[in-house]
């Protein structure tokens, strides 16, 4: 490791409802520990402007977060006054981010709450115009919702939208002024999120009073937008996170490096994990790769845990793991699924007409659904060959799709730039 890491201590409803299930809250960006699973069934395979559309809600804004869900509300971010045309981009004074609560029956918004920017922010232009300044995912412990709003700091609000605190965790910028893209992750009592473009760390925060509980440095390693996981092993949990050019491995209780494992990739997609071994994959200007790593190692476990290892791999979207497969698809519409204990490639294929692809793919009943920026929702199948379900479009709405979906009590939640639609057999 040639760089140390120092730690220190509106709405429009068409046709029926949000369902009334028990299923589990898809509270974080990419649902239960940024897996991107879901055990629900009965999702639609098929839906349009005037087929399995339950409601569409405008939102207030435009912005690149993904929604989630608590019970029977959503949450979600946008932001407005600066930034919304890309034709002209108006006063930076006048930026807000803005906390969006909708009522998941209906998709009318009960509440939204508006945060005021602190200047200077990223100038609007270049890759910020590509994904806006309300690209982090909120998370939610059911009982506040933790908001991170780059330079402007974090935000915890309870359900009703009562502000309860807020905390600054640095005002640097990003490599190449890209902004920020991280979202927040929930520990125990820790908020925990990869601060590395404001203050060049990653950051935990007391998730009652918002008090910085402690800090690892990760100066030298400017260009992470990846956001952690927790990884169970032997019953502990340890903080994974990629950063340029390798994977961490952090204790979340104080912010220690346990581990460190290089690798060839970029960072900023995220890990996904089982049975105590860690997937990731990344790319960049200096290439791709996809690596699978046993957790629990010490020190450098480059030469001693890494499964397997290839060059493959995707920018910003993040894989799922489906059965015994690992599977994405990559900025360029082209999807993969290797197997995941041994890294054999299963298959590669372009899908065609995929355009563009930010968001990562989700996957549940038997599907996997991959959504493109600008060419519609693939659903695909999860065997051994690539399978096509369907390509389902919004003909009515001709802005970018960049969040990746959540998936909820039978329905399918997906967001461009400036709706909110909920997908479900009606």
């Amino acid at each position: 490791m040639n760089r140390r890491l120092a730690s220190v201590c509106f709405g429009v409803m068409f046709v029926g409802a949000w369902a009334t299930s028990d299923a589990a809250d898809w509270s974080r960006f990419r649902g239960p520990n940024g897996s991107g699973v879901s055990d629900e069934r009965g999702l639609p395979d098929r839906w349009s402007d005037s087929e399995n559309l339950l409601w569409k809600l405008e939102l207030p804004g435009s912005g690149s977060s993904s929604p989630i869900t608590v019970g029977d509300r959503i949450f979600v971010t946008c932001y407005s006054g600066y930034g919304v045309s890309k034709s002209e981009a108006g006063d930076q004074a006048k930026l807000e981010r803005n906390l969006v609560c909708v009522n998941a029956r209906d998709g009318k918004i009960e509440w939204q709450k508006s945060m005021k920017a602190k200047l200077p922010e990223e100038r609007y232009g270049g890759m910020i115009a590509e994904h806006g300044y309300a690209s982090s995912t909120p998370a939610s412990d059911s009982e506040r919702v933790y908001v991170f709003c780059g330079k402007s700091g974090v935000h915890a609000f309870d359900l009703k939208g009562k502000l309860q605190w807020q905390a600054d965790v640095g005002s640097g910028s990003a490599m190449n002024n890209w902004g920020s893209g991280t979202s927040v992750v929930l520990h125990k009592n820790l908020v925990i999120l990869n601060a590395d473009a404001e203050s060049e760390a990653i950051i935990a925060l007391d998730k009652v009073t918002g008090k910085e509980v402690w800090r690892a440095s990760a100066k030298g390693y400017k260009g992470s937008w990846s956001t952690p996981i927790v990884v169970d092993v032997g019953g502990k949990q340890e903080l994974v996170v990629i950063v340029p050019g390798e994977v961490w491995g952090l204790d979340p209780s104080d912010g220690g490096l346990l581990w460190f494992c290089e690798a060839r990739q970029g960072a900023s997609s995220s890990a996904v994990t089982r049975d105590g071994v860690v997937y990731a994959i990344a790319g960049g200007p200096g290439g791709s790769g996809a690596i699978a790593i046993r957790a629990g190692g010490r020190d450098d476990v480059t030469k001693s845990h890494v499964v397997w290892q290839k060059n493959v791999g995707a920018y910003v979207p993040s894989p799922v793991l489906v059965g015994n497969h690992l599977c994405w698809v990559d900025d360029r519409g082209v999807a993969y699924c290797y197997d995941a204990k041994t890294g054999d490639e299963i298959y590669r294929e372009r899908l065609p007409d995929a355009g563009g692809v930010y968001a990562s793919v989700v996957a549940a009943d038997g599907k996997i659904f991959a959504v493109t920026r600008r060419r519609g929702t693939f659903v695909l199948g999860t065997g051994k060959k690539l399978e096509q379900i369907a390509q389902n479009k919004f003909g009515s709405d001709d802005t970018d799709f960049n969040a990746s979906p959540a998936i909820g009590k039978g329905q399918l939640l997906l967001r461009s730039n400036r709706q909110l639609y909920c997908v479900g057999t009606k």
